[in-house]
């Protein structure tokens, strides 16, 4: 089951208490004061596998409790320190405190290990507290307590290229056609119900990840449909592909526009990513139908129809805007960076889309680490 969020109390360990003892002994008249320091309490850390693609194993568990410190003994005898938990999240994950909002912890990279929260401490036993003039102390410290915070755990997916669509647009059809996922694809609105991931292969040792979400519409970021369970998604992208139906009822420059508004609505931040258009479903459509929904959509949004993307070997008979190397060239204000024609059933133009991506994602990394 593909959960992302959840809410869980969680409570580091209480340290141990102190012991009250004295050394009694055959043949000891003053033994004095021997009781042990109590234990610290178990900390909770946060540990980022990969291994782990939701937070399902977390469903259910309202309250996750670190191990008590044991208490201290007689004989100078240290209690135990509590078990630390570990609580196990896939990458993506953002902790947030609930009562404040405040996000907590931010854990992206594969490995980490962080504390959240710390053990209370051990208390002293009264083997602290002998001195001249209190040769039998019969006072020890109580273990502090350990820290209790309510959290909201999101889980967001980390991906290359986002696709964003309407409904129906054919992203479930495109991530199958070109990765190693296979959604379920069928001719209805809102067959995807999940996000889904994909590996996109260019070759041995190049690829990259493509992440599907559920369709967006009109109203998407006031929580109509499912746009708005499932846009954080593709907040940690670095891309994103619009998709835009060229056999929808739509006009093309509305579906555009929507979506850029939708997304803009949810997350200013997520509207700056630098995005592309995909033209889907041409193969219910002739070339040259094709060209003229091409070519208005280019001029609406004012861009000039070119074919610059033949070097990826695009179907030369549609009309394609882009550029033939650098994919950074600054450009108008929300402006894609290519548009291409495709039909992930005919497979047309999916392989010029592969490789169109993949230059696309290295230049805007390149960019970024600049």
């Amino acid at each position: 089951m593909f959960v992302d969020s959840v809410e869980l109390l969680i409570s580091s360990g209480k340290g141990g208490a102190g012991a009250i003892s004295f050394w009694t002994e055959k043949f000891v008249a003053n033994g004095g004061p021997d009781g042990g320091d109590g234990g610290r309490g178990g900390a909770v850390y946060f540990k980022v596998d990969n291994n782990t693609d939701t937070l399902s194993a977390l469903r259910g568990r309202h309250h996750i409790k670190a191990e008590n410190g044991r208490p201290g003994e007689g004989r100078k005898c240290y209690g135990r320190k509590g078990q630390d938990t570990i609580v196990t999240v896939p990458p993506g994950t953002t902790v947030i405190d609930i009562e404040t909002g405040e996000e907590i912890l931010d854990l992206v990279n594969e490995g980490d290990v962080i504390e959240f929260l710390e053990g209370g401490k051990g208390g002293l036993g009264n083997l602290h507290y002998k001195s001249s003039t209190n040769q039998r102390p019969t006072y020890a410290q109580p273990g502090l307590p350990g820290i209790t915070k309510e959290v909201r755990l999101e889980m967001k997916l980390i991906a290359d290229v986002g696709l964003v669509g309407y409904p129906n647009v054919g992203k479930s059809t495109l991530i199958a056609t070109l990765s190693n996922a296979r959604p379920q694809v069928a001719n209805y609105e809102f067959t995807t119900l999940t996000p889904k991931l994909g590996v996109v292969h260019m070759g041995d040792f190049d690829s990259y990840m493509m992440a599907d979400i559920p369709g967006i519409i009109e109203g998407a970021s006031d929580g109509r449909g499912l746009g708005l369970e499932f846009l954080k998604h593709i907040e940690r992208t670095k891309t994103l592909l619009l998709m835009i139906d060229a056999a929808n009822y739509r006009e093309m420059k509305y579906q555009y526009e929507t979506l850029l508004v939708e997304l803009e609505r949810y997350s200013e931040t997520l509207a700056t990513r630098k995005h592309v258009v995909a033209i889907t479903k041409i193969d219910a459509l002739s070339v040259d139908e094709v060209n003229v929904l091409t070519e208005n959509f280019l001029n609406d949004i004012n861009l000039e129809a070119n074919t610059t993307l033949k070097q990826f070997k695009a179907d030369s008979k549609y009309i394609s805007y882009g550029f033939k190397t650098d994919f950074g060239i600054s450009l108008p204000e929300k402006a894609p960076l290519f548009v291409l024609p495709i039909s992930s059933v005919a497979h047309i133009n999916t392989e010029a889309l592969r490789y169109a991506l993949g230059t696309f994602v290295k230049n805007v990394e390149e960019e970024n680490e600049a």
